[in-house]
Order: structure tokens, then sequence, then C-alpha cells
């Protein structure tokens, strides 16, 4: 039978602590994946045992498979969590209803306006929101983007949608819905509010005010790795549950979310789950983008072209677990002293992490999307270490992984998508010469990636071209062992 309630479910996996039929929605989440429905709904789902009136209206943009997923199960599905310990599984009720844009057009916009709704959350990734990296506002070059400046009235896109829904919101006398953006973007909730001021500028002028002083945009930092779910993981789901579960996923024990304290119409108890809610997000934010996310960056790149097809796997390989530690240790020296945390803990478990064997994290997965994750992953603190003299070769190493990765095919000579939003661009300048060195200078030159700081260090430029050479001359494993060697 298909999973549609907690109803039947073995005593060895856990329900709703609440009955969801008598919890309406006051939640429309935009980017209905996997690691939304292992964080923020696993979280507002143990929030709900609380009270309150937070379920979710789950949106995916694109795909129709997420809403064909949930929709015939009521909008419940099977968490898994895997740990050294084991794995446990929970039934999640936090969904009470999963849309589609295209086909649900009607039923998103009635969401976005009812009254009812007073949050609106966001996981589009990196790449979905069409921010400009010079600017801060629109990148009129976004597909979405330029469909909604031409034609604001029938969005697509992330700003289309909310500043429509806004402005309509206002129309009606309808208060603003908080904006909570959890999506790996340094001071996510400032960015988000950037781009939907720039774009009312552009298609509503009244609205841009109202937006940028009546409009909250709580920053957030989010933490749990989950993999993408797979035909194992909804065998799983089956075995534990004795149901047939289309929307499983997997994910690990260890969930962190930080909160920037500003809801002004309200939330779900989230603190019940674990989240923190602290006034100043951003110490947080880079501690998690720098350490974990940059080494994850780092480690699927060169992990992958390893022939590691797993980030378990790739702590299984000594000399390059080396360099997930090394790399850890330079992101934590880029940043201040935060207060209650221990960053050489943090990142001694950040390892223990990545070396969860129940964990099957692809380096595939964690590579797409590299123009829009190194910024904020490896860029910035490349930047902080050298303007603080700190060693640059953890970063040149990291980036010459990108740059031979960015070269789109394996040692074996097999061809593969970087998938990447700017993936024609960069594979061009990658494969557009032969010699190293003028490989590194036309992809430290592509506009709008490397700071000038970074672009115009010629000691930079001489570490990644001389590790990008060894990557390409000896193949990737044979460069990870020299690297690590001088860690000696």
């Amino acid at each position: 039978m298909r999973l549609a309630g907690p109803d039947g479910l073995p005593d060895t996996v856990a329900g709703p602590g609440y009955t969801p039929a008598d919890h309406g929605t006051g939640i429309v989440h935009l980017g209905l994946g996997a690691f939304h429905k292992a964080h923020q709904a696993a979280a507002t789902d143990t929030a709900l045992a609380a009270g309150g009136d937070w379920r979710i209206c789950g949106v995916s943009l694109r795909s129709p498979e997420p809403a064909a997923q949930l929709g015939p199960q009521n909008g419940f599905f099977t968490l898994i969590e895997r740990s050294a310990e084991g794995s446990r599984a929970r039934v999640i009720g936090a969904i009470g209803q999963a849309l589609c844009l295209g086909p649900d057009r009607a039923g998103v916009l009635a969401a976005l306006t009812a009254p009812a709704t007073r949050i609106v959350s966001l996981t589009v990734t990196e790449k979905g929101y069409g921010i400009s990296r010079a600017t801060g506002g629109v990148d009129e070059g976004h597909p979405a983007i330029a469909h909604d400046l031409a034609t604001p009235e029938a969005p697509i896109g992330v700003a289309g949608l909310l500043v429509w829904a806004l402005k309509a919101r206002r129309a009606a006398g309808v208060s603003p819905f908080t904006v909570l953006c959890c999506d790996n973007l340094p001071e996510n909730g400032r960015l988000l509010r950037g781009l939907l001021v720039d774009f009312a500028r552009r298609t509503a002028p009244e609205m841009a005010g109202f937006i940028a002083g009546e409009v909250a945009f709580p920053s957030t930092m989010v933490d749990r790795i989950t993999p993408a779910a797979t035909p194992e993981t909804l065998a799983a789901a089956e075995e534990m549950t004795g149901f047939r579960d289309e929307a499983a996923v997997e994910t690990e024990a260890f969930s962190q979310w930080v909160i920037e304290d500003r809801f002004p119409t309200g939330r779900p108890a989230w603190e019940a789950a674990g989240a923190m809610f602290v006034a100043d997000v951003k110490p947080y934010e880079e501690m998690k983008l720098r350490m974990l996310n940059g080494a994850h960056s780092m480690l699927a790149y060169a992990g992958f072209l390893a022939g590691h097809r797993h980030v378990s796997d790739v702590m299984q390989d000594a000399p390059l677990a080396a360099l997930v530690r090394r790399h850890l240790a330079a992101a934590a020296a880029t940043l201040p002293p935060l207060e209650g945390v221990d960053l050489a803990a943090y990142a001694e478990a950040l390892a223990a992490r990545f070396a969860n064997p129940h964990l099957k994290h692809a380096t595939y997965q964690i590579a797409m999307d590299g123009t829009e994750k190194l910024p904020q992953r490896l860029l910035a603190p490349a930047a902080d270490a050298l303007a603080a003299g700190q060693p640059l070769g953890p970063y040149a190493f990291a980036l010459a992984a990108w740059m031979r990765y960015a070269m789109g095919t394996t040692e074996a000579g097999e061809a593969y998508a970087l998938r990447d939003p700017r993936e024609a661009e960069v594979q061009a300048r990658a494969t557009g010469a032969s010699d190293t060195a003028e490989i590194v200078e036309r992809l430290m030159a592509l506009p709008g990636l490397m700071p000038p700081v970074l672009r115009n260090n010629a000691g930079l430029r001489r570490e990644i071209t001389a590790r990008l050479a060894a990557m390409r001359d000896g193949g990737m494993a044979a460069a990870i062992r020299a690297e690590a060697a001088g860690l000696a």
C-alpha cells in the first residue's frame, strides 16, 4: 500500500506528534526538494506538536515530480536518519499541500496571497534567485528574471512571484508575509531583500520602499547533509514502514538551524526542534559556508576526478582526507572567534560527519553549480587569508581541482555535464587552450567570479597553475598524494 498518513505504522517508526488535520497552513515553501523535506519540514513537524496553524504548502517551481510524489500521499513522507549507531525512520506530516507552479499556477498564487500565509520560505539553490554578484540586484541574463521583467503579471521566478504576491496582498489590505531564505548565500536575508527591491523598482516602483521598509527578511544558517533520494532510499523506507513511499528522503542525524528572530506575524516553535534564534546569523553562516561547504566543494571536485563516488569514500582515501582536514583548518583561520563555538572541535565533527558510511552523498551532486558556490565557499575566505598573510595553498588546490573539473572529462576521457548555470562559458574557457597557465588565466578572468584582489594576484595564479599542471599531467590521485605529502 502507498503511504497516505500515519495510520498503520510499526512501533519502530514515529509519526507526527499532533493531528495534522487540526492545523491549518501558515507557510508557503518554494523549492520542494529533498533538503527542505529533511530540514525545514522536519523541524516544522516537531514544532507543530506545540500548536499553531503552521503546516506547509510546498511549491516546486519547475519539476512536477515532487508534487506527483507527495500528492497521492496527502503530503506525508518518510524521513530516514542515518548515523554511525544505525538508522531510524519517522513519518512527517507538516506538508499539507504539494503544488507545481506550471500546472497549479492558480493554487500557488492563491496560497501566496492567502491571509493565513505568514511566512514564505525558500530553498531554490544559489542559482535559483537570479542575483547579480556585481550589484546585489537582479541578473538580467537569468532566464526567470528576464521573463518576469518582461511579464511581471505572469511570474515564474522567485523575485517575480514574491513581488507580485506582496503587491497583491498590499492592494487587498493583507499584511506582508515574512520572507525566509534557507539557501547557502551569505547574509541571505539581506541579499534577498536587495533582489526584491531592485526587481520592484523595475516593475512596480511603488512597492520598492514598502518591501525595503515593511517586509521582514530574517537571515538563516541551515545545516543538514541530505543526499538526493535513490531507489535504495525508497526500498529502505518501504522496509522500515511497511508502505510504498515515493517521496522518502534520507539524511544524517545531525541538524542545525540558526535564525535571526524577526517574524512580525509570528512563527512556529522551531526551537522545539533545536533551532537557535539569534540577533546576528552572519558569524554562524560564515563558519558553515567556509568550513563545511568550502571543504565539500574541494573534496567534491578532487574526489569525483579521483574516482570517489561518495563523500564517505573520500574520507577513506587517507591523503585526500588529510587535505579535507587541512582545508577545514585553513577556513577556520579566516574566521573571528565565535562565542560558545570551538572551531577545532567543529572541524573534527565535520570530518566525522563526512565519513558517515551510511550517508551516500554523491561528489557529483555537490560539484554542481560551481560558479554560484565558489564566491562564498572558497573565494571570500581566500581573499581574507591573503589579507591576513595566511597560506593560500588550500585554496589554490581547491580552485585548481575546480578548473580541472571544469574541463568536463574524466581521466579516462569520458565526458560529463558540469551542471553549472554558466556551463558553456566555463567549459569553453577550460578547454580552449592547451597550456595550463592559459587555462588558469582564462578561468580566473571569468567575468563576475573572482574578486580583483585574487584575480590580480600573481602568487595565487602561480600556485593554482602548479597544482592544475600536476592534476593534468599525472592525474588527480597522484596530485592528491603529492599535495598531502607536503603536509608532513
